[in-house]
């Protein structure tokens, strides 16, 4: 796996108590935690603390991971195993599901390719998932890490799919996660050529293929983006720039950027989530 079980984040300096913790069976069908696979773990954290002002502390798995630590609330993981595993350069998000095993066949009754797992992290399983079209994901059953709400609000803004057929995905993704069923707690929306998913109210992530009028784009590489939510977009861009990265665009409410490694990212102005 590319990261960290979730629920040994919650172990860190200053984590809440037991009763803070909740499981993916009260939260599910809604992203929980992001990872990233990296090929040089010292290059990639010297990038995301300049970047993002993150800091670090080790993992259960082993010296190759890290967790990311914003304002001391775990983030995010690290893993510099894409050499050693063949792995691709790439940020993944998990989502909650109360049932590893019933996820992943659901996943390949509808198409879909499971790379790695259910594997057993205690008291927890995990998965790594693609979608028909090739986009990876991530499944989690078990305690999530830290407390939900406080990880979702200490830096990821959302997820964006970015896919050739925004509608066949949601539908995709809906059966697998159980979007907009009673239990689930997220709701699914169809505004123009975009799919949002909300969890209580709040947009998590969002599905886009273009235009609603427009054909599915068969040249879109599906991927998952990760959107991070920070102050100042514009100095995380120039800091991006200066420690190696790069910029693939640029407003002021947004940047889409690629660190030293390679791996794609996006900074979102707070005032914009």
């Amino acid at each position: 796996m590319n990261q960290d079980p979730p629920v040994s984040c919650g172990r860190s300096e200053g984590a809440p108590r037991r009763r803070d913790v909740v499981s993916t069976h009260s939260v599910f069908g809604a992203p929980c935690w992001v990872s990233l696979t990296s090929r040089d773990l010292e290059a990639t954290q010297d990038f995301y603390t300049a970047v993002l002002g993150w800091r670090w502390r080790g993992a259960k798995l082993g010296e190759h991971f890290r967790i990311a630590l914003a304002n001391g609330v775990p983030v995010a993981g690290i893993a510099a195993v894409a050499a050693m595993w063949q792995m691709a350069v790439a940020w993944t998000p998990y989502f909650a599901v109360p049932d590893a095993d019933v996820a992943v066949a659901r996943a390949r009754e509808r198409g879909g390719t499971a790379a790695v797992g259910p594997l057993s992290f205690p008291p927890g399983r995990a998965a790594l998932l693609a979608d028909r079209d090739g986009a990876t994901f991530g499944i989690w059953q078990g305690e999530l890490v830290y407390n939900w709400e406080v990880w979702r609000r200490a830096r990821p803004a959302f997820i964006r799919l970015h896919t050739r057929d925004a509608f066949d995905s949601a539908i995709f993704y809906g059966e697998i996660l159980d979007w907009a069923s009673e239990v689930s707690g997220c709701e699914v929306e169809y505004a123009g050529g975009e799919v949002l998913l909300r969890y209580q109210g709040d947009v998590v992530a969002r599905i886009d293929s273009g235009a609603v009028e427009a054909a599915p784009d068969p040249s879109v590489r599906p991927h998952w983006q990760i959107h991070f939510a920070v102050s100042d977009v514009a100095a995380c861009a120039r800091a991006a720039e200066k420690h190696g990265g790069s910029v693939l665009s640029e407003d002021e409410q947004e940047a889409v950027l690629r660190d030293a490694d390679g791996a794609q990212f996006t900074v979102t102005s707070r005032s914009h989530r």
